[in-house]
C-alpha cells in the first residue's frame, strides 16, 4: 500500500478515527463508570448511617436500650477503613462512641473542613485514615430531645474504605482498554479488507487497461460495480473514438498521397521532355517536392499509427523477415549477418512502424559492413534495445549527428536520398525512444535503437 494511493488515504482516515473515538470513549466509560461505583458505595454507607441514627434515636429516648452498633464485622477488624463515631456538635475530638475498629483514633469529619450538606441533610467526603488509608466519609447531624435535660446535638459519621472503589474501577478500566484494544485492531483490520475488497474494481480497471495498452483487448470488459460502469463506459467510448480518429487520419494520409502522385508525375515528366534549363530546374524541386511530400505523409502515418492503443509487435520473427531479404538483395557480397534476439520480446506499436526502423539501419549497414554485421536485441527494464553493428569504416563523431537530419547524404557515391536515418530518428521519437549512433568494436557504426517495450 503505497503512501499516495487512495487505498492508503482511506485507510489511514478510517484507523485514525478509530484511534481517535476508542479513547474518548474509554474515558466517558470509565468516568461514568466511577460515578455509579460511587453512588452504590455511597448507598451502602448511608445505609449503615440510618442504622446508627436510629439507633441513636432509641437510646435517647429509651435509656434501658443498648448502645448504637453495627452489625458487619468490617466495624470489628482494627484499622479496616471501616469506622463509624458520634461525637457532640461543636465537640468533634469528644468521642461519644465508637467502632471497635477504631481503637483510640478518630475520622476527620467533613464538617472540620467545610463540606456543606446536600439535600438529605448528608455531607460527602474523600479523606485520609488513620491508618493513611484512603476513605469515603458519611456524616449527618442530628438533634435529640431529651425532655427536661433539654436538646442534644449530634454528629454521626461513618466511613468505608474507598480503596474498595478504586479497584472495582481499576478491575474495570483494565477489561475496558483490554476490550477497546481488540476492538480497535479489529476495527483496524476490517477496514484494510474492507478498503481492499471496495477497491478491487480500480485494480481490475487498471489491468484491463493494461491489457488493451499491450494489445491483449480490445475494450474495458467485466462485470464492474454499478457506481463505476458509467466509468468502463466512457474509457470504452474514449478507446473507440481514438481508433476512429486514427483511422480517419490514415484515410487522409492516403488520399493526399495519390491525390499528390499523379500532378508530380506530370510535371516530371514534361520537364523530363525539354532540354531547357528552365526544364531542369523544375524537374528538381519536383524531386525536392516529392521528397518532401513523401517525408511528411511518412511522418504523420507514422504519428497516426503510434498513437493508437493496443498494438504489439513480436520482435524476432520481423527480424529474421528482414534478414533473410536483405541475405537475398546483397547476396553477391557475402556479408554474415549475426542475430541475436529472444522469442518473447514484444514491441507496443505497429508491425510497420518496427520494420521500418529495424529495416532502414540493416540496410545501412549493409551498405557499409565490409562482412560482418550484428544485431542484438536486449530488455533492460521495460524496454528494447536493438544495436546494430558493421565493420565499416564508421563515422566521425562530428558526422554521427549530421548523418541524423534529414536529407544528409554523407557520401553520394552510395544509392538512397539520405531520409532512411532520419526517418529512424523520428519514428523512435513518436514512440518515446531514440536512436543513437556510436562507434562500434568491430571497428564500423554501432546504430544503437531504443524503443519501448513489455
Amino acid at each position: 500500500m503505497r503512501l499516495n494511493s487512495l487505498a492508503f488515504r482511506l485507510f489511514t482516515a478510517a484507523a485514525a478515527w478509530a484511534l481517535v473515538v476508542l479513547p474518548i470513549t474509554a474515558f466517558v466509560l470509565i468516568s461514568v463508570y466511577r460515578g455509579a461505583v460511587e453512588r452504590n458505595f455511597d448507598t451502602r454507607l448511608n445505609v449503615y448511617l440510618i442504622d446508627l441514627v436510629t439507633d441513636v434515636a432509641d437510646a435517647r429516648s429509651n435509656p434501658a436500650a443498648n448502645p448504637p452498633s453495627i452489625t458487619d464485622p468490617l466495624f470489628n477488624r482494627p484499622f479496616s477503613g471501616w469506622y463509624w463515631q458520634i461525637t457532640p456538635l461543636g465537640s468533634p475530638t469528644q468521642l461519644l462512641h465508637t467502632s471497635e475498629s477504631l481503637l483510640d483514633q478518630r475520622v476527620t469529619l467533613p464538617s472540620e473542613i467545610g463540606i456543606e450538606a446536600d439535600e438529605n441533610l448528608t455531607r460527602h467526603a474523600n479523606l485520609q485514615g488513620p491508618d493513611k488509608n484512603s476513605l469515603r466519609v458519611l456524616e449527618r447531624e442530628i438533634t435529640i430531645d431529651e425532655g427536661s435535660a433539654g436538646k442534644t446535638g449530634l454528629s454521626i459519621a461513618v466511613s468505608g474504605n474507598s480503596d474498595e472503589i478504586e479497584k472495582t474501577i481499576s478491575e474495570f478500566r483494565t477489561l475496558l482498554i483490554l476490550a477497546l484494544t481488540v476492538l480497535g485492531l479489529g476495527l483496524v483490520l476490517a477496514t484494510y479488507f474492507q478498503v481492499r475488497f471496495g477497491l478491487m474494481p480500480l485494480r481490475a480497471i487498471g489491468r484491463g487497461l493494461t491489457a488493451i495498452r499491450s494489445g491483449d483487448a480490445q475494450m474495458l470488459e467485466g462485470d464492474l460495480p454499478t457506481e463505476i460502469v458509467p466509468l468502463q463506459s466512457e474509457l470504452n467510448a474514449l478507446i473507440s473514438s481514438n481508433r476512429a480518429i486514427v483511422e480517419r487520419a490514415r484515410t487522409h494520409v492516403g488520399n493526399l498521397a495519390h491525390a499528390l502522385k499523379t500532378p508530380l508525375s506530370v510535371i516530371t515528366n514534361e520537364a523530363a521532355g525539354k532540354r531547357t534549363s528552365f526544364a531542369t530546374k523544375i524537374s528538381g524541386q519536383a524531386e525536392i517536392m516529392r521528397d518532401q511530400i513523401t517525408h511528411h505523409l511518412n511522418r504523420a502515418s507514422m504519428a497516426a499509427r503510434s498513437g493508437v492503443i493496443g498494438g504489439q509487435t513480436h520482435v524476432q520473427p520481423v527480424v529474421n523477415s528482414l534478414v533473410r531479404a536483405l541475405n537475398r538483395i546483397y547476396e553477391e557480397r557475402k556479408l554474415t549477418l549475426s542475430v541475436e534476439c529472444s522469442n518473447d520480446v514484444v514491441f507496443h506499436g505497429e508491425k510497420h512502424d518496427l520494420e521500418e526502423m529495424v529495416g532502414n539501419l540493416l540496410d545501412n549497414a549493409c551498405k557499409w559492413a565490409k562482412s560482418d554485421i550484428s544485431l542484438t536485441v536486449s530488455v533492460p527494464r521495460h524496454k528494447i534495445v536493438v544495436a546494430i553493428e558493421d565493420d565499416g569504416p564508421g563515422l566521425p563523431k562530428k558526422e554521427r549527428l549530421a548523418a541524423l537530419k534529414r536529407g544528409s547524404r554523407l557520401d553520394e557515391t552510395k544509392p538512397g536520398s539520405g531520409l532512411g536515418l532520419s526517418i529512424v530518428a523520428e519514428l523512435a521519437h513518436l514512440y518515446n525512444g531514440k536512436l543513437t549512433l556510436e562507434k562500434s568494436e568491430k571497428g564500423g557504426l554501432r546504430a544503437r535503437l531504443e524503443l519501448p517495450g513489455s
